[in-house]
């Protein structure tokens, strides 16, 4: 890595906070990906519901190429698109900034900010118009009732059950499927919450999932604690170190009055691993070899 890439790094962080330019966990260091927090919104200059996307700076950058947009690491606050409009906006400021020679990633983000707030105003301009021309309006409440329509409709997803684990009175079970879109594991995460009450009612449900498209190389992934303080995080960077893709995993955590500890998250990844075994998206290798997801 340049002197240049280096110091970019510590501008970013400098300016947006610490954190803003990172290594992605569970990655090889050889790989050079980093996490970028979008740093925008709030008076801190932070939106704890901005997006965050996976970067490459390729070797020769910047010099010869701009940094890789590789995909999002965490979605606009489970918004549905808001991470598939970050990565385009982002993408696109990328292209426009960056020229041979010159580190572009502080311009990128102020680009973005900009694109992001001229699409969110034209979006508002468009349903104002629509609002005073008469022009039906999709409300929260009517979303809402869409999605429940819509999850009447849905078969149930095709789930694979992990062992069920019991430790100090709590119990842990897992759900895994395949997915091939973020919304499609929105969608049948929704599905599982609205269709079992018991799992809707307990006291965590972790989630995590990772798309990839091959086509096009665009990856998202995502997840969620459910109040389980990092545990989403954990079972994602499992998925990471399994080399999973195109799959969702819900953790659900029934509280038996006893703590844990540490141990907990241990207990979780376990029943996660097991959830994958069993849906047949780790292949088994030889006594002494390693797994490998699919």
């Amino acid at each position: 890595m340049s002197e240049d890439v280096r110091d970019e790094i510590e501008a970013l962080n400098s300016i947006y906070g610490d954190g803003t330019l990172g290594p992605a966990m569970g990655e090889a260091p050889c790989a050079n990906i980093w996490i970028l927090q979008l740093p925008r919104g709030g008076e801190d200059g932070r939106d704890e519901d901005a997006s965050s996307l996976r970067i490459r700076f390729p070797p020769n950058y910047p010099e010869a190429s701009a940094p890789e947009v590789l995909g999002t690491e965490h979605a606009s606050g489970g918004r549905r698109g808001a991470g598939e409009r970050d990565l385009r906006l982002f993408r696109e400021a990328v292209a426009e900034t960056w020229q041979a020679g010159a580190v572009c990633l502080f311009d990128a983000v102020e680009d973005f900010n900009r694109r992001l707030a001229e699409e969110i105003q034209r979006e508002e301009a468009e349903a104002e118009a629509a609002d005073e021309e008469g022009v039906s309006v999709e409300k929260p409440e009517r979303q809402q009732d869409h999605l429940e329509e819509l999850l009447a409709k849905m078969d149930t997803p095709p789930w694979t059950l992990s062992e069920v684990v019991t430790d100090m009175k709590s119990t842990f079970v897992a759900h895994v499927a395949p997915v091939s879109s973020p919304d499609q594991a929105s969608l049948y995460i929704a599905h599982l919450l609205a269709s079992d009450k018991r799992i809707r009612t307990a006291t965590h449900n972790i989630t995590a999932w990772r798309i990839r498209d091959d086509s096009t190389g665009t990856t998202y992934q995502d997840s969620d604690d459910d109040g389980e303080t990092a545990a989403g995080a954990r079972v994602l960077h499992l998925m990471q170190l399994m080399g999973l893709w195109n799959a969702v995993v819900v953790v659900t955590r029934w509280y038996g009055g006893v703590k844990l500890g540490p141990r907990r998250f241990a207990v979780i990844n376990a029943v996660a691993r097991d959830g994958f075994v069993r849906a047949g998206m780790v292949v088994e290798k030889p006594e002494g070899g390693k797994k490998k997801g699919k």
